[in-house]
């Protein structure tokens, strides 16, 4: 499964200044790990990303998230955001939820 390169590409340019990231194959698409956690990622033209259990139906309240449902049904804490939420500065904010979570995470 391909994924768009010009998203992974902000992703990384985004993350650039953030400690421990790593990028892995996942998912049929390329994921962020962030100090070890998994963070983010790209999925066909989609952001993959990881809010954890406490943010997750606040997450799925904004514009353009939906649950991600990769294995068929929706994996609790992981959310999908539509290319077209992925505009601007939008792609900073929602970066901002998984790096929140991914800090709330004991050390690996």
């Amino acid at each position: 499964m391909a994924y768009d390169l010009n998203l992974a590409a902000r992703i990384r340019e985004a993350l650039g200044t953030e400690a421990g990231v790593s990028e892995r194959k996942m998912f049929g698409g390329l994921c962020f790990m962030v100090c070890g956690h998994m963070c983010c990622g790209v999925v066909e033209d989609r952001l993959m990303l990881r809010v954890g259990k406490d943010q997750y139906r606040d997450a799925l309240q904004q514009p353009h998230a939906r649950e991600m449902d990769f294995t068929g049904r929706p994996m609790t804490g992981m959310i999908y955001v539509a290319a077209k939420g992925l505009e601007g500065k939008q792609l900073d904010d929602w970066l901002q939820w998984s790096l929140r979570f991914v800090a709330s995470l004991p050390p690996k």
